[in-house]
């Protein structure tokens, strides 16, 4: 499922904003090795962006929704005895960031019958304004954490 990106080590910022954020970004974009079409992909789907919200930086409202996306507990299976519950726990930085990651560019790839640029910033701009299919996708892991509550003593 996880796709393999560049590590912290050899990963560089991208030509346009130099951001190692954007340049992760859109090496999750990136199928079969195409990095220019993912990088023109993601600047237009930024132009988009200053298209829609004149007056906000593009490259602001991009971490803002990858900011509003990110997770902060989630559940993870783990075994007692002979059963196996659901305990929530606590997301480390570079999981929040690739879970935001994924959660973007799944909605946006289940969305069909337009251009990715455009799916891409319709996407981006719901997740600035906490709505969307990546926002209620995070919600409903806060929802499944609080929800099993009651295992969280099994997270040793």
């Amino acid at each position: 499922m996880a796709r393999i990106t560049a590590s912290r080590e050899t990963l560089k910022p991208d030509p346009r904003y130099g951001s190692l954020l954007v340049s992760k970004f859109i090496n999750c974009l990136m199928h079969d090795g195409k990095k220019t079409v993912a990088q023109n992909v993601f600047y237009n789907a930024l132009d988009e962006l200053k298209k829609k919200a004149p007056d906000v930086e593009p490259l602001d409202v991009f971490t803002q929704a990858i900011e509003n996306v990110k997770p902060h507990i989630e559940v993870r299976s783990k075994r007692v005895g002979g059963a196996a519950y659901q305990v929530p726990m606590q997301v480390n930085r570079t999981r929040q960031q690739s879970l935001a990651i994924r959660w973007l560019l799944l909605a946006v790839r289940d969305k069909k019958g337009r251009p990715t640029h455009l799916k891409l910033a319709d996407e981006l701009f719901a997740a600035f304004n906490r709505e969307g299919a990546a926002v209620t996708r995070r919600e409903n892991v806060h929802r499944m954490a609080d929800a099993n509550k009651a295992f969280a003593h099994f997270a040793w």
